[in-house]
């Protein structure tokens, strides 16, 4: 009756996505943060070290901690910071500076197609994100080409099929067991063929460690470069955020050999260590681009720094 009356609820803003997004995280820091200040009308050395903690907690990562207790000794000695109401403004303020230089999931301005190669190991949601995002690019009036140039497992190339159907996407794909360099070629040619504006590159789940499949990904970049200048123009790492550290690791890993040039944040509502964006952010000089929020195929959105902080800490 209501829906009847009113029509159906109005799309909830960004800041309200990543408020719902980091509630846990905001449980798990920011009442943790405001259970230290309880009480404390000063700054002292105790409190700074339940802080660090806290930080920790959250998997800001022990550098970042580290260089934000820094920032707040400096102010304390030259007297610019006294009550710790004030100190979580300082905390926020750093984060937030750290995640400015985070690009906006734009994708590249190039002549011709613009070509993402997705990255990442297995259970990521490395194929969920790809169907989300040709979603988001063609309600965008964008034309998006996907390829499956994952030919490991069957599964993944009928995953993609059922999300080039649903964003009406063309799939390029070839039979299990082919050479992915191949299907790239194909989807490329096939690409600039028919003036598509952006090209979706799925590729094997891989971990870090393995030397021949880094090989094999070595090669489908120098496949694309021959056929289009500069490409690929985007390698997306697909991160699970409900992994924290260990996701910093393998981000670690594949930016040292694959050329990572942004993350692609997934689950971000499903931990209470959302504070991994800032670490990766802070620890490899690489922008976060787009985050998952949910399950639904909107709930892949652009990353914006100042929504995320805002959101963390209500302000």
């Amino acid at each position: 009756m209501i829906q009847t009356l009113f029509g159906p609820p109005p799309e909830p803003t960004l800041y309200e996505k990543f408020s719902k997004a980091v509630e846990k995280t905001r449980d798990n820091l920011v009442e943790r943060i405001d259970d230290i200040f309880q009480g404390k009308k000063e700054i002292d050395e105790e409190l700074l070290e339940e802080l660090e903690m806290a930080l920790i907690g959250a998997d800001v990562g022990v550098r970042t901690a580290d260089e934000i207790l820094e920032g707040v000794r400096d102010k304390l000695s030259r007297q610019q910071l006294a009550d710790p109401a004030e100190l979580k403004v300082e905390i926020a303020r750093h984060m937030l500076e750290i995640l400015k230089g985070s690009g906006d999931g734009e994708p590249p301005n190039v002549s011709g197609p613009a070509v993402i190669l997705m990255v990442g190991v297995n259970g990521a949601g490395k194929t969920t994100t790809i169907g989300k995002l040709a979603q988001r690019y063609k309600s965008e009036g964008k034309q998006v080409l996907m390829c499956a140039a994952d030919t490991f497992r069957a599964a993944a190339i009928e995953q993609l099929e059922v999300w080039a159907e649903r964003a009406g996407c063309e799939l390029i794909k070839q039979k299990i067991g082919a050479d992915p360099s191949a299907v790239v070629f194909d989807a490329l040619q096939a690409a600039t063929a028919r003036n598509v504006d952006v090209v979706i590159v799925d590729t094997a789940g891989r971990l870090h460690n393995k030397t021949g499949l880094m090989a094999e990904l070595e090669k489908i970049k120098r496949t694309a470069g021959r056929l289009i200048p500069d490409a690929p123009h985007e390698v997306l790492l697909v991160v699970d955020a409900v992994t924290g550290q260990n996701g910093l690791e393998q981000a670690r890993q594949f930016t040292a050999t694959a050329g990572v040039t942004g993350i692609a944040l997934t689950k971000l509502d499903g931990t209470a260590k959302g504070g991994i964006v800032i670490a990766i952010a802070r620890e490899l000089d690489l922008p976060i681009r787009w985050v998952g929020v949910g399950e639904k195929a909107d709930d892949l959105i652009r990353f914006d720094p100042e929504s995320f902080v805002r959101s963390l800490f209500e302000l």
